[in-house]
């Protein structure tokens, strides 16, 4: 917890998404997991050059009834509200200027695992955004070089199939035809 919190945090119970709301803005992500408060730290200059570029590639070839962005709070219920890295979220939700949106608003999450958030990022979201029916996710990982692993919905099971893993660029048929080379995404060397 930070200093910037009053008296009454934590609340009595489970944390809800009203008392994320209530929460000073500190510079780290608060997420909730079944009414649990989870912190993270600042992402990486790594994590966020990937984040930027991949978002702006993702922004020139999506279709013109979708929106691109960064860090925006997904709820998936009173108890539980993620922050993807990136997401693509249909342009009528968008337009409204949301805080946060709702699962059947999102077509598509990406998470860059990070140090600290790996096991989140590899297990618990992909589980939970599947059984939100969030149509698609990606998870780009950093460790030896950019891997991007690209998941579908199965809408039976509910669950993530994988589509591909791709090193040399992300070409995929859906959400829509997407062609980025990995170069595109790739940091400069400081």
């Amino acid at each position: 917890m930070t200093a910037a919190l009053h008296d009454d945090y934590p609340p009595p119970g489970e944390w809800t998404t009203d008392d994320l709301d209530a929460l000073p803005d500190d510079g780290r992500r608060h997420e909730l997991l079944d009414g649990t408060l989870l912190m993270s730290p600042s992402p990486t200059r790594l994590h966020q050059s990937i984040a930027l570029m991949l978002g702006a590639a993702l922004q020139e070839s999506c279709p013109a009834d979708l929106d691109v962005t960064q860090a925006v709070e997904v709820r998936l219920s009173r108890t539980r509200a993620f922050i993807p890295d990136l997401l693509v979220t249909h342009l009528d939700a968008a337009e409204r200027n949301p805080s946060h949106y709702r699962p059947h608003e999102v077509l598509l999450v990406v998470e860059i695992v990070s140090e600290g958030s790996r096991s989140v990022d590899r297990v618990l979201k992909p589980a939970l955004y599947a059984e939100a029916d969030i149509p698609y996710f990606w998870r780009i990982e950093t460790a030896d070089g950019i891997v991007v692993h690209a998941y579908k919905l199965d809408p039976v099971k509910r669950i993530y199939v994988e589509q591909a893993r791709m090193t040399d660029g992300i070409l995929l048929p859906e959400p829509w035809e997407i062609d980025v080379p990995l170069a595109r995404i790739t940091p400069r060397r400081a």
